[in-house]
């Protein structure tokens, strides 16, 4: 975008001829003219969209229950056995521990003295040879020889002995018997099984039951429509011509509109201001373009300020489109935090009145 400003004044009437060529025709001493381009020229038409087709909604409708109790058995009757020992009574029994007996004393024989002589050799009678006569010539040595028949007496031997005088003998003596008692029990009452009948266990239980099923209703929403205007172009724009403008107009003057903290919404006292100056000013004067630049106060982040600022611009740009201006004729601009009017900055305290002078919108009228 190039933008032309021009002040006519006595001063500036030596123009060169090659400028002048471009210039306005026919100024006015002290009137300032902007080169704009003629915007096309539109009408507006309503259209009707159609928004959402008509369609079907189905709903459910839930099942139906009901709650029911029931008796119900948790453990079938049975049958119980309880044994019943024997009965028993204590008695005590004579025995005998020790049968009767007899001991046995021996009573050893008794020997006396005595011998006994034996004939060792009988009585005996044989032939002896003598000497041999040493004047006996014979070599034989049976000769020469005296022999004589000699007898023998017996020969006896005394062996000392015993005689029995006493045999051995024995003596009793008679062992009386032992007797003891014993501890012993007897039956009084046998035993026996007793049979116990134990009944079934029953508890109650809750129970949903089913009534109804679930089910759909069927309903049909008609379709919806939106009446939107639309733009329609009558008249081609793009010729060059220049605007008579107000000279202040020219440099950024201040719109007295404020904004909430952190919000770009439009208040219903901007939007009156908006129509009371910008917009009146883009009906009367059809070719100009303006430029719309927003801030904040230095609260918040640069970021966010920055986004936070281009939204105001743009909220007020998307206003004045709703209202038949030309998007095209319209410039938006957030500077954030970036230009602040005061001295209201990161860590200096301000009254919130003072915040808010810096939360405006400025404009001025530019060349397009």
């Amino acid at each position: 975008m190039k933008k032309l400003f021009i002040l006519l004044a006595p001063a500036f009437m030596a123009v060169s001829s090659l400028l002048a060529q471009d210039l306005p025709t026919n100024p006015e001493t002290g009137k300032c003219y902007v080169k704009c381009t003629t915007p096309d020229e539109f009408r507006t038409e309503t259209v009707k969209i159609l928004k959402t087709p008509a369609y079907k909604v189905l709903k459910v409708v839930p099942a139906e229950y009901k709650t029911v109790e029931e008796r119900v058995m948790i453990k079938p009757a049975s049958k119980k056995y309880v044994y019943h020992p024997a009965v028993f009574e204590t008695y005590y029994e004579d025995y005998e521990s020790k049968q009767a007996a007899t001991t046995l004393t021996v009573v050893p024989a008794k020997l006396g003295a005595n011998s006994e002589t034996i004939v060792v050799e009988e009585e005996s009678a044989g032939w002896e040879y003598g000497a041999k006569s040493p004047d006996c010539a014979s070599p034989n040595p049976e000769d020469c020889r005296v022999i004589c028949y000699v007898k023998y007496p017996e020969v006896t031997k005394t062996i000392p002995t015993k005689k029995l005088d006493t045999d051995a003998t024995t003596t009793s003596v008679a062992i009386p018997n032992k007797m003891a008692k014993i501890k012993k029990e007897r039956i009084t009452k046998e035993a026996y099984t007793e049979t116990i009948e134990i009944p079934a266990e029953y508890t109650t239980i809750t129970k949903t039951v089913l009534v109804k099923d679930a089910y759909t209703t069927e309903e049909t929403v008609a379709a919806t429509y939106e009446d939107v205007a639309k733009q329609v172009l009558v008249k081609k724009g793009g010729v060059t011509v220049w605007e008579e403008v107000d000279c202040k107009l020219t440099e950024f003057n201040l719109i007295p509109i404020y904004y909430e903290l952190g919000s770009a919404r439009l208040t219903a006292d901007s939007k009156r201001v908006i129509d009371n100056k910008l917009y009146a000013l883009m009906t009367e004067k059809p070719n100009i373009s303006i430029e719309l630049n927003s801030h904040t106060d230095s609260r918040g982040s640069a970021s966010s300020n920055l986004d936070l600022s281009q939204r105001r611009a743009q909220a007020v740009v998307d206003y004045l489109v709703a209202k038949g201006i030309s998007k095209s004729r319209l410039v938006a601009k957030g500077y954030g935090e970036t230009r602040l009017v005061n001295g209201c900055s990161d860590g200096v305290s301000c009254t919130e009145a003072q915040h808010q002078q810096n939360r405006r919108t400025e404009f001025r009228i530019i060349s397009k």
